[in-house]
């Protein structure tokens, strides 16, 4: 693969709970990329994604150009020849697939470019964003932004709510350390645009509404903010509680297979299960204050770290 490469990402916190101005955290995961590149010799994988790409292209000529201004011109000579998106970033996992072939995209072509520099501007970071929520939206129906934000900037994003988000770091990441944040390959692919909708059909009961707006944002913010303090003993207790609430409440987002391994994390305390993106299938995302002793009661399954603290 020839770069620039885009970055596959992770949505630590804030799925679903965005929607509704909680905090997320969202970082970079360099373990899988993707690059636009023309076919040298073109293959299955290769015509279906140049398709795509034309596909998508089409859709993009119909976006407003004081929002969006492309070299229509070189990307139609590229599409002739053969342009495709080489990319090992799994698609239906939650990780970014769609938002790091976006980033690539407005990366090469888009006339006007906001460099990534440029973002330390907290205005034109959220130009930026606005952006991408339509550029994406046409994989989903309906996109945040953030994770063609997150490919294009390829630093860790902290998400205030829908209008406010900036750059961090991440102080909680030691390579020595015993803790660690991991994926956990449900084997199965998953859709957004389906777990979305039924997240939103869900949203009309007040009930559910209630629990989002009193709860799950609330442990959310805390979890973001522990995390990124550094303080841990806070941050498992509050990300127990976080893992318990949405196996209750967002179960139909959670493959069936894997409802008895969420509750024996918060039985046993070696681990803590949680969405990665919109669910349905895909990865979960793992926390422990012990990778080694997780890594045996895991056994038998595909688990990839993604960093140790």
């Amino acid at each position: 693969m020839k770069g620039p490469f885009f970055f596959a990402k992770i949505l630590l916190f804030g799925e679903y709970g965005i929607i509704n101005d909680s905090k997320g955290l969202s970082i970079p995961y360099n373990f899988f990329r993707g690059t636009l590149q023309c076919a040298e010799e073109e293959n299955e994988v290769t015509r279906a994604s140049n398709q795509t790409l034309c596909d998508y292209t089409q859709y993009l000529k119909r976006l407003p150009e004081d929002l969006l201004r492309l070299d229509w011109e070189a990307l139609q000579t590229d599409l002739e020849c053969k342009l495709y998106f080489d990319s090992s970033i799994p698609q239906g996992y939650g990780v970014g697939s769609s938002g790091a072939l976006v980033a690539a995209l407005y990366d090469r072509y888009a006339l006007d470019k906001i460099p990534p520099e440029a973002t330390t501007n907290p205005q034109k970071l959220s130009v930026l964003k606005s952006i991408f929520v339509d550029m994406e939206s046409y994989f989903h129906g309906q996109s945040s932004g953030l994770d063609p934000l997150n490919s294009y900037l390829s630093l860790p994003l902290l998400i205030h709510s829908k209008d406010k988000i900036e750059t961090t770091e991440l102080t909680l990441q030691k390579t020595n350390g015993k803790g660690a944040v991991f994926l956990l390959d449900s084997g199965v692919s998953g859709e957004t645009a389906p777990m979305v909708s039924l997240f939103m059909e869900n949203m009309k009961e007040e009930g559910f509404s209630k629990m989002m707006r009193e709860e799950f944002s609330q442990m959310t913010d805390r979890c973001v903010e522990n995390f990124l303090k550094g303080n841990i003993k806070s941050f498992f207790c509050s990300m127990k509680s976080l893992s318990a609430l949405v196996f209750k409440f967002f179960k139909p987002m959670i493959p069936i297979e894997f409802h008895g391994l969420w509750k024996k994390g918060l039985e046993t305390n070696t681990y803590y299960l949680k969405l990665c993106g919109s669910g349905g299938g895909g990865y979960m995302l793992g926390f422990t204050k012990d990778f080694e002793i997780a890594q045996n009661v895991l056994e038998g399954y595909r688990i990839d770290l993604v960093h140790y603290f």
